[in-house]
């Protein structure tokens, strides 16, 4: 189903102006990437932050633009979460953790204290990921895994613990 047009299409803004918030709710990493493009390069649009009421984020964290931040999730202080990303109901994201652009961490999710996760990260929902872990740009984590160790960038690990996924 189409609401006002589609993004291909400038006509629908005529309704609602040039100059509205925009945000982008797309799970696919690569389709929200391009929207993203398209919105700075071609509308001038950077895209806001959606973060429901019941969230909690510490006043020492700190946001990037156009993250979705849903149903009570925790940001501790001293946490850096990039632009872009998607935290799904009651995801914790812990002490000192940074989280770069464009990654997506699974509803129930727990980032132990001092985790870094790269750029486009996936996180399925019921992730552990213990304290001073690395999570490598372009990663896949499986729903339910415990991640003990780092992960190399791009490789796709699942299980307690987790373990590389042979391909």
């Amino acid at each position: 189903m189409v609401i006002l047009g589609d993004t291909d299409n400038d006509g629908f803004l005529k309704l609602i102006g040039k100059k509205c918030e925009a945000f982008v709710a797309v799970g696919d990493n690569k389709l929200r990437n391009g929207l993203v493009k398209m919105l700075q390069e071609v509308r001038h649009v950077q895209p806001v932050n959606a973060i429901h009421s019941k969230s909690v984020v510490s006043q020492k964290s700190s946001i990037g633009h156009g993250n979705f931040i849903d149903f009570n999730v925790y940001l501790a202080p001293g946490s850096k979460i990039g632009s872009h990303c998607i935290l799904n109901a009651r995801a914790y994201i812990g002490v000192e953790c940074v989280i770069g652009d464009f990654v997506q961490i699974g509803a129930g999710s727990s980032i132990n204290a001092g985790v870094t996760i790269e750029d486009e990260v996936f996180i399925g929902s019921g992730v552990t990921v213990v304290a001073g872990v690395t999570i490598g740009k372009g990663a896949r984590v499986g729903a339910g895994s415990v991640v003990i160790a780092n992960v190399k960038a791009g490789e796709t690990v699942f299980g307690n613990p987790a373990q590389k996924i042979k391909s």
